[in-house]
């Protein structure tokens, strides 16, 4: 078994000639390809979650400014390899990739988070690509969103991307440590933004429902983790071409709330869109 220079793994093994035409009348009949359909029997012989998308708190309780952290590092990676959050006290921005999990940190440092490190807010998932595309050219960020809208089969189901190849620019920004009650829109004020050039990685993230913004972010969150591990954040804006974007619906939902005072005290009847487009977007 080697790393493949993509995602994952390969393995290479036999299998029975039946076996094989099985996995290509799935695949005619479905439009899944011959890797998907391996990785989700596997999954499923092997008792491994997948299409279940695992987040920890709520978007509106974020934007309320509820930041102490409720779940460790260690936790959430039982619930996933794949995803992003932050951690406590808004202190930077996370990325979990490959089942490790990355620390940004404003000053722009970037480091393996520990394993008590303690999350406000996160969301992962056990990544099984359904779809692959090459993204030929992209020139901003509403053409990347676009580019994808037109390949997500559905607007109601959750959607985990991850998209990989060389950015000729891209623009991400940092969260700086800030205290609890402070409202997301005026804590991301203060945020470090940074700029590369020519920068090899991968963005991971997620596309949410409409109907779901008083879980998590509406539309497209996306954050960036070079291949040099030296950098990472949660992606403003970026140009490429050849890029390889994969996707995965997830259509089983859970979250753990948090058991905090501020959060049973908290009022979150609010609708948090307006401040999470101010706050995820470009300043």
């Amino acid at each position: 078994m080697k790393k493949h220079s993509h995602y994952g793994h390969i393995i290479k093994s036999r299998v029975s000639s039946a076996l094989w035409q099985a996995i290509l009348d799935r695949c005619e009949r479905t439009g899944e390809t011959p890797d998907y359909v391996i990785q989700s029997a596997l999954a499923n012989e092997l008792d491994i979650r997948h299409h279940t998308l695992f987040q920890v708190s709520t978007s509106t309780a974020l934007v309320q400014g509820i930041y102490n952290g409720c779940m460790t590092v260690a936790e959430i990676k039982k619930h996933g390899n794949f995803g992003l959050g932050t951690f406590d006290s808004l202190d930077g921005e996370g990325i979990m990739l490959d089942g490790e999990v990355w620390h940004a940190k404003s000053d722009g440092s970037l480091a393996l988070a520990g394993e008590d490190e303690l999350a406000p807010f996160w969301a992962t998932t056990n990544f099984i690509p359904q779809a692959s595309h090459i993204l030929s050219s992209v020139s901003g960020w509403g053409d990347l969103c676009q580019q994808i809208d037109r390949l997500r089969k559905s607007q109601n189901i959750f959607t985990s991307i991850c998209i990989k190849g060389i950015f000729k620019h891209i623009q991400y920004r940092v969260a700086c440590r800030t205290e609890q009650g402070t409202d997301l829109v005026s804590a991301t004020n203060h945020q470090a933004v940074f700029d590369l050039s020519d920068c090899s990685g991968t963005l991971v993230g997620f596309w949410t429902p409409e109907y779901a913004r008083t879980l998590n972010v509406p539309g497209y969150h996306l954050h960036l983790l070079s291949d040099d591990r030296k950098f990472g954040g949660h992606v403003l804006g970026l140009s490429a071409t050849n890029l390889e974007l994969m996707l995965a619906e997830e259509s089983d939902f859970k979250i753990a709330l948090p058991e905090s005072a501020e959060f049973l005290q908290a009022d979150l009847s609010i609708d948090p869109s307006e401040a999470l487009a101010k706050a995820e977007g470009a300043k």
